[in-house]
């Protein structure tokens, strides 16, 4: 791996940092990108020493969306974009039913394709300055990989309709009290804040935590009723399939006496 590869790859303890590397192009999304975050979500599935990942951006921007040139390269080649643009959509739906938290550290544009990137991951730490927003209808596009589908239940009906339907961006601090950015801060603390939210999510690391993750995915606007036998089907599932008991017990330990526990 190097310097110049479209994604960099940093192991810090439990938590790979993803870093989109096309900064000359404010890491808009090509093919070779995708395909190479598709990678990595496999090998930090399939990796038991990685708990937490985090996904940011060289340069100056997080992504600007995707990448213009490529999508008109496509077309003068009598090729329609739908294509990549099922690989986007189906890598970022893996990053959202994935079992491992994504923590999304958002600075500069997260436009479009990089709202989504964003949209699809479970926590967000954003720069103060960072430009948030949709943008598509900027370009005459429609979303095609999850904003439709995920903004309103990250900020509202109102705000995302708004977003979706002008074309704004607006600064991260205006997304304060929707509840979707975890933590917004000034640059120089950005990678800091990440790093403590991370290592957060990395200390509650289990098979319940990733059960718990892929659970919210599943039940994700589905009808209450069903989504109560879901949770109740993931505690069987877990109760039975790791050491829940123990665990239990070990809590239990410094609290019993030999009143309770002959």
């Amino acid at each position: 791996m190097t310097d110049t590869d479209p994604l960099i790859v940093e192991q810090r303890g439990p938590v790979r940092w993803l870093w989109l590397n096309r900064p000359e192009r404010r890491n808009a999304l090509d093919a070779t990108l995708i395909e190479a975050l598709d990678k990595q979500i496999t090998s930090a599935e399939a990796d038991p020493g990685t708990a937490v990942i985090a996904v940011a951006g060289k340069g100056p921007s997080f992504c600007a969306g995707g990448d213009f040139h490529q999508f008109l390269q496509l077309h003068e080649r009598g090729q329609n974009p739908v294509g990549f643009l099922t690989d986007v959509s189906a890598c970022f739906s893996r990053i959202a039913a994935g079992p491992k938290p994504w923590v999304a550290v958002l600075h500069g544009h997260a436009v479009a394709g990089g709202l989504e990137l964003a949209l699809a991951c479970d926590v967000v730490v954003a720069a103060d300055t960072t430009l948030i927003g949709d943008g598509h209808l900027n370009r005459r596009l429609v979303p095609a990989g999850g904003s439709s589908v995920r903004l309103p239940g990250a900020v509202g009906r109102g705000l995302s309709r708004w977003l979706l339907l002008t074309g704004e961006l607006l600064p991260a601090t205006a997304f304060a009290d929707t509840g979707w950015i975890r933590a917004i801060v000034s640059k120089g603390d950005l990678d800091a804040t990440a790093t403590r939210i991370c290592h957060q999510l990395a200390d509650r690391s289990s098979p319940a935590q990733q059960r718990l993750k892929t659970l919210l995915h599943r039940i994700d606007g589905i009808p209450p009723e069903h989504a109560l036998r879901e949770e109740l089907a993931t505690f069987a599932d877990n109760w039975s399939a790791s050491s829940v008991a123990d665990a239990l017990r070990d809590f239990l330990a410094p609290h019993s006496t030999k009143a309770t526990h002959p």
